[in-house]
């Protein structure tokens, strides 16, 4: 193990590792949830959205790979894993808006019916090998080949983190920002205004849930880079709990995520220097973290800063 050969000095090697690997999936969603929450809904679907994703881009880029070549074929399982996305996000934002529905009844429903359609399609799929996505080697630097792997990172981590301070801006300063904030913030006044609520909030859910499909095919496509029913680990869920915690700023989205990334490659650095004992507590992390943030933030004597007012108003 990389972490053997640097003694204890592999141990922050390996969390940073688990950072730049670990976190994208976490990112992608929580950017997705913190703009349809922006616009006054919550979908807790995306955990099914994050597994028809990453079946979905690891299905297209295998059965592509003779088409389109290898190099092109995970790009365009990337593509089809947010379309998918957005179908789920659609068929969400539809039942959501219904008269006397409510959003987590609906959110619940989304999570079975998405993980249903990845575990009934994505069997075929379990053993064949997909071409995977590439990395960039920004540890080329080094003669240290575990340097050397730390430091590989996705193009879609690069995506991500380019799109949490674009949609920060886009939130502040853009008209389209300030109606979906009217509309999470303030319904009755978005409706004052002429903005059509329905429209943003579909079109935000649509949006969000095509950035949870991508966090989905970076699962599958690059880290752990396979396709298997187990493999969101919850983290569609833990999503929310990350968006409460970053205060529904996409900028602070992108801290949160590289927090859960490092949490959850606690347990194998520490395994990798000979610990074994609290393996699987330490493997606990991210959730540990999320039962944190969720006592912490609901407590009645505090007030959730940045808040929509519309999420209070939910049934």
């Amino acid at each position: 193990m990389a972490t053997e050969a640097l003694g204890w000095w592999g141990v922050p090697l390996g969390i940073m590792a688990g950072m730049l690997r670990g976190s994208a999936p976490f990112l992608f969603v929580s950017l997705g949830e913190c703009l349809t929450e922006k616009s006054g809904k919550v979908n807790l679907g995306l955990e099914g959205t994050l597994l028809t994703g990453a079946m979905s881009a690891y299905a297209v880029s295998y059965l592509s790979e003779k088409t389109v070549g290898s190099a092109i074929a995970p790009w365009l399982g990337v593509l089809v894993a947010g379309l998918a996305g957005m179908v789920l996000g659609f068929i969400h934002a539809w039942l959501s808006q219904q008269p006397k529905v409510n959003d987590v009844a609906v959110g619940i429903a989304m999570i079975i019916f998405g993980s249903g359609i990845a575990f009934f399609f994505g069997k075929p799929f379990i053993q064949p090998s997909a071409p995977q996505l590439p990395a960039f080697e920004l540890g080329a630097w080094s003669n240290i080949p575990q340097i050397q792997s730390a430091l590989k990172v996705s193009p879609l981590l690069m995506v991500g983190v380019l799109i949490a301070p674009l949609m920060a801006w886009f939130f502040k300063s853009t008209r389209w920002g300030l109606f979906i904030r009217a509309v999470g913030d303030s319904p009755d006044a978005a409706l004052a205004m002429g903005i059509s609520i329905k429209k943003v909030r579909m079109l935000c859910i649509i949006a969000g849930s095509f950035l949870a499909g991508i966090g989905g095919a970076y699962l599958s496509l690059y880290y752990p880079g396979s396709w298997t029913e187990r493999i969101s680990s919850g983290q569609g869920l833990m999503a929310v709990a990350l968006v409460i915690f970053a205060r529904w700023n996409p900028i602070q989205c992108l801290w949160a995520s590289l927090l859960f990334g490092g949490a959850q490659s606690i347990g194998p650095a520490l395994q990798a220097v000979g610990i074994e004992g609290g393996y699987y507590l330490f493997n606990a992390s991210p959730y540990i973290l999320t039962l944190l943030i969720m006592i912490i933030t609901c407590s009645p004597k505090k007030t959730l800063t940045g808040a929509p007012g519309a999420l209070g108003t939910l049934t």
